[in-house]
């Protein structure tokens, strides 16, 4: 692909993609590297909010490449992320070749199946934008034969429309899927892609992420949001806060004016870092004050 042969190794990548505003360990820019080197998809996976869906768009803007998202659910099949035909074009093309006197029954079916009629959905419009990244995020929402198919795609980076034959990618799009692990993603799949697990960041590195993608907020602030989110990780919550409940109630702080963190004020915004009325309600009981002066912060 165009721009990804341009890097020399791991440190790199990184670079440019910190250049970005986007944070990476070893593991990740290596990971990355090896993608962009070997045409191989990644596969990010880990709790949700730990910065998995921002690697696609990040990749994007190091490449200047489109983003190309597809977003799985439980139901989607290949039609829905591939391509369909567009059925009311194709009518009305019918429709105007009859009142032009066109009978000709092969002629009439080479011009509704042509390619001006075919709509492309995710999957097919990544493979025929070059370059471009292609986000196939929460793929574990996704149910078998859903992932069976992705493998193939994946394998040939080529599909087979029976009215237009075979549709193969000049250059393998970079490839981005993320798994929140609502449930096991088949071995297979996870074979043909480099893994890297995403674990919620130290102190130090989820500060720092911070600070890159909100530098308006002050040091203190910052510090303080880090701290109490760091703390209530280490809570049994229904959903811990990812790096981006972090970013959010910094952010929602830094629009109230704040330019620190009291306990008041922490439990006044929970609602931008907690989800669950039950991990709010354990929040609260916590000692805010003392967690704060125990950080040093």
């Amino acid at each position: 692909m165009a721009g990804t042969e341009a890097f020399r190794g791991p440190d790199e990548v990184r670079g440019r993609l910190e250049d970005v505003g986007y944070l990476v360990d070893d593991g990740l820019a290596i990971a990355c590297f090896l993608a962009l080197k070997l045409h191989r998809p990644v596969f990010c996976e880990g709790d949700a909010g730990v910065g998995k869906t921002s690697l696609a768009g990040a990749l994007a803007q190091v490449l200047d490449a489109p983003l190309i998202r597809l977003q799985c659910y439980e139901g989607i099949d290949a039609s829905q992320a591939l391509y369909d035909w567009d059925f009311p074009r194709q009518l009305l093309h019918l429709r105007a070749a009859e009142a032009a006197g066109i009978t000709d029954a092969g002629r009439l079916e080479g011009e509704l199946y042509d390619q001006r009629f075919l709509i492309e959905r995710p999957l097919l419009q990544a493979l025929r934008t070059q370059p471009s990244v292609l986000l196939v995020d929460e793929v574990d929402r996704a149910d078998d034969e859903f992932e069976a198919f992705l493998l193939e795609l994946l394998s040939e980076y080529a599909v087979t429309v029976p009215e237009l034959g075979t549709l193969r990618a000049e250059s393998p799009p970079v490839v981005v899927l993320t798994s929140n692990r609502t449930r096991e993603v088949h071995d297979a799949l996870k074979r043909r892609c480099l893994y890297h697990w995403f674990d919620h960041p130290s102190f130090a590195r989820e500060l720092a992420i911070v600070r890159r993608r909100l530098p308006g907020v002050t040091a203190r602030l910052a510090e303080q949001v880090t701290a109490l989110v760091q703390a209530l990780r280490a809570e049994e919550l229904l959903k811990p806060p990812g790096v981006a409940e972090t970013i959010d109630w910094a952010e929602a702080l830094d629009a109230l004016g704040a330019t620190e963190l009291d306990a008041e004020l922490a439990v006044a915004t929970f609602g931008s870092v907690l989800k669950y009325r039950e991990d709010a309600e354990r929040a609260r009981s916590l000692d805010l004050s003392a967690i704060l002066a125990v950080r040093g912060v």
